[in-house]
């Protein structure tokens, strides 16, 4: 008997471990989403309802900005986890795919300005963790405008971004600052279009699109490794100055919609590592 009750004992011990160790590892992602989701995503600069200057307390992801372009009128939806006007009733594997894909699950492609082209490259954790996030949200009710598109909605991929990076790769700090500032999509704001059709390979962080805004309009700069016109000239300190206080080098202060609030909350080795892959971009003049 004493034998039976030792086993059960032990039994009883290694699943209570094992459900601690699931817990923990929950945890950790949820960490891990909130760190993406509330820094470099800037999910909420989009998606949460803005009341000049921040946003409006107690409806963080309940729907957001309004844009109203050529290719679409839209409204960022409420991804809260409310089940009638939010994203509730998805499951992991469709908020996923309109992360990754672009794909709704109605099958409808989701506007161009959500930054979808600029996810294919998100590791399988990156992903797991920003659906786990999402997951703790305060429920909010609040429906927006259906989106009207004006034009078939198309993805801008960047080059070296069409599949999944893996844990692996992000020892090698060039790869990870190239996958940081892929999922921030800062060349979604610094490279130029031309007839519907993204730069890449001449104008890659040449920057020069213009954001109206109650800040006036603010035009996003050349981020190459140009010394004329880009940033080879900034130091280290110069670069992260501007991306996480939005304080330029001539200690002008930069504009909206620059994320750098969202910015600031990156670690040092992910700000060394987004600066060490910016002094790779080539040099537009």
């Amino acid at each position: 008997m004493a034998i039976w009750i030792a086993l059960l004992a032990a039994l009883f011990a290694t699943a209570l471990a094992s459900v601690a160790s699931a817990q923990s590892a929950q945890t950790d992602l949820v960490k891990r989403g909130d760190y993406l989701a509330n820094g470099i995503l800037t999910c909420a600069n989009c998606h949460s309802p803005k009341g000049p200057p921040a946003a409006v307390a107690g409806k963080d992801y309940s729907g957001g900005l309004s844009w109203d372009e050529p290719p679409f009128k839209v409204t960022a939806p409420n991804i809260t986890p409310d089940k009638d006007t939010g994203i509730g009733s998805w499951t992991d594997a469709q908020i996923k795919t309109v992360m990754r894909s672009g794909i709704r699950p109605n099958g409808v492609h989701v506007a161009m300005i959500m930054p979808t082209g600029f996810y294919h490259i998100m590791t399988d954790r990156d992903l797991d963790a920003v659906v786990a996030y999402l997951r703790t949200l305060k429920p909010v009710s609040n429906k927006v405008a259906e989106p009207v598109y004006k034009m078939p909605q198309l993805e801008h991929v960047i080059p070296g971004g069409e599949k999944p990076f893996t844990e692996g790769m992000m020892s090698d700090k060039l790869k990870k600052g190239f996958y940081l500032v892929t999922i921030a999509h800062c060349m979604e704001c610094h490279t130029p279009m031309e007839k519907g059709v993204r730069l890449w390979g001449s104008r890659l962080g040449a920057g020069g699109f213009e954001f109206p805004g109650p800040w006036g309009v603010s035009v996003s700069r050349n981020i190459t490794s140009s010394k004329a016109k880009g940033i080879s000239a900034w130091t280290d300190d110069d670069i992260k100055r501007a991306i996480t206080a939005g304080i330029s080098k001539d200690g002008s202060k930069l504009k909206p919609p620059m994320g750098y609030q969202y910015y600031a909350t990156l670690t040092p080795d992910d700000l060394d590592a987004v600066v060490a892959y910016l002094r790779t971009v080539p040099p537009v003049e």
